[in-house]
Parts: C-alpha cells; sequence; structure tokens
C-alpha cells in the first residue's frame, strides 16, 4: 500500500525532536510527569501521545508483575522462617 499520496495529519516528528523526547524520558520523576502530559494533554503530537500512552501501559504492567514477585517472594521467605 502507497502511503505517500495520502494526506498527513501531524507534521512528522524530527530525530532532534526523538532525541530531546528520549533525554527528557532518562530524568526520574520528569519521564513519569512528561508521559502523563504527552499522552492525556492533548497538545502533543499523535505519535508521541501514542508512544507515551504504550510507554504508560508497559510501565503498568511492569508494576503489576514486579508487585506479584514480590508478594511471592515476601511469601516464600514468610513461609521458609517458620
Amino acid at each position: 500500500m502507497n502511503y505517500a499520496n495520502q494526506p498527513q495529519s501531524a507534521p512528522i516528528i524530527s530525530v532532534k525532536d526523538w532525541l530531546v523526547t528520549l533525554l527528557i524520558l532518562i530524568i526520574p520523576v520528569v519521564n513519569l510527569i512528561m508521559l502523563f502530559v504527552w499522552a492525556f494533554g492533548g497538545g502533543a503530537n499523535p505519535s508521541k501521545s501514542n508512544y507515551a500512552k504504550a510507554a504508560l501501559i508497559w510501565m503498568a504492567i511492569g508494576f503489576v508483575l514486579y508487585l506479584i514477585v514480590g508478594v511471592l517472594f515476601i511469601g516464600l521467605i514468610g513461609s521458609s522462617i517458620k
């Protein structure tokens, strides 16, 4: 399928803009705040908004898995102490 002739609804994000985005995302706490701003703020480029939503979903999945493993580990430790 040829997408070259279709008009774009949003400007393409340049490499420089992606580098700045990734630089912001390596700063602790700021990255989480900015992901929420880009995902739900409404002013971001749709590509960046979709990326932020996907990153937040992966963070949520990782957090839930971390909690499950943590609870299982604590339960294992607690049962071996008795």
